[in-house]
């Protein structure tokens, strides 16, 4: 009996799972990359920088953040096949922010959340159902990608059924997109979710590709990085990099890396974002003055190349994530309501630009 029990689970598993197909996510357009001359598809640094840059801006290259893929199907379910070029772990975010996918549907002229890719701690190696039970309809879906890994393939498994394309869609635009630039806060960290990343949520809100070349600890003004900037159009710049320079450094590159820019695209708005005010500093005295130190050396070099330049902005983090303390996993990095706080705090200074 116990036999024949186990042979008849066995069966209903083979027969539901032989109810899904999967294809190649190769067959639909990805976004977020600056460049499209990559090592492999899923990263974001071109293949020129790899002697180039230093080695742990290249390695962090291969990291996803930012990278969301578009496709269109009327399948009842939605599931993921994917392998991770590595297995990072961190103690301080929790790993469907490293290692998984979100998916997003487009509904009433917006895109909503419909569930994530959960994984596991100890494997590179994933299949995971993210939704199920839909009613069938065709729609519009986003796939935001692991911001704290790299995907060496990935599949998109739908009902045996239904079909899958291309999105009709032509959103988020990626025409001139608003392209950010900064440290481990900018990639993501240390957000529960891929989708909750501020660039992220930014780009769904505008419908606009944000392009994110966040660092984690080398948002260091390498030229080479301000050079491929300056080579992609841009509707917007957003320079964050405040949290992983000193004073020291930000008086020696700010103006070199803001010229290489400058010199490519001469009327692209730029932001410069304050250091952040860490929840510590009402504490930490050592912290305070390192970010009031900071923050005074960005003024001095930004009031000296905004006397030729209107189009550079410099944005206060006085008011960026709130006064209560509370939007840090670390009392530096974001949670989801850090970044949804700083995403709304953006918002109005973006908004203003894209109108124009």
């Amino acid at each position: 009996m116990r036999i024949l029990l186990v042979f008849f689970l066995s069966a209903i598993t083979l027969s539901v799972w032989g109810q899904r197909k999967f294809v190649s996510a190769d067959e639909f357009p990805l976004f977020g990359k600056i460049s499209d001359d990559t090592e492999t598809r899923y990263e974001r640094l071109p293949v020129s920088l790899k002697s180039v840059s230093r080695d742990p801006v290249w390695k962090l290259g291969k990291n996803t953040a930012g990278l969301y893929l578009r496709f269109r199907t009327d399948s009842k379910s939605i599931a993921l096949r994917w392998v991770l070029n590595g297995n990072n772990i961190m103690d301080h975010m929790a790993i469907t922010g490293i290692k998984s996918f979100d998916l997003y549907g487009y509904e009433n002229g917006k895109w909503v959340y419909a569930n994530t890719a959960r994984t596991k701690v100890d494997t590179i190696a994933f299949e995971s159902v993210v939704i199920s039970d839909m009613d069938g309809s065709e729609r519009e879906y986003l796939l935001n990608f692991p911001l704290y890994n790299g995907v060496a393939s990935l599949e998109i498994g739908i009902d045996e059924t239904a079909s899958i394309s291309p999105p009709k869609l032509a959103l988020p635009v990626n025409d001139k997109p608003v392209i950010c630039y900064g440290t481990s806060i900018l990639q993501g960290g240390c957000a529960s979710r891929p989708g909750m990343a501020h660039t992220n949520i930014l780009a769904r809100r505008f419908d606009r590709t944000f392009i994110n070349l966040g660092f984690s600890g080398n948002a260091l003004l390498d030229y080479e990085i301000a050079e491929l900037i300056a080579g992609r159009e841009a509707s917007l710049i957003i320079l964050d990099f405040m949290p992983n320079v000193s004073a020291q450094q930000t008086r020696e590159r700010m103006e070199k890396f803001y010229e290489i820019i400058r010199a490519k695209q001469p009327l692209t708005p730029i932001f410069f974002i304050e250091n952040p005010v860490y929840p510590p500093t009402k504490f930490n005295l050592g912290t305070r003055k390192t970010v009031e130190d900071k923050n005074i050396a960005l003024h001095e070099i930004f009031d000296k190349i905004k006397r030729n330049d209107k189009n550079i902005k410099l944005i206060s983090s006085a008011e960026m994530i709130g006064d209560d303390n509370e939007a840090t996993v670390d009392g530096t990095h974001f949670t989801d309501l850090g970044f949804m706080r700083y995403a709304d705090y953006l918002t109005p200074f973006i908004k203003k630009v894209l109108k124009k």
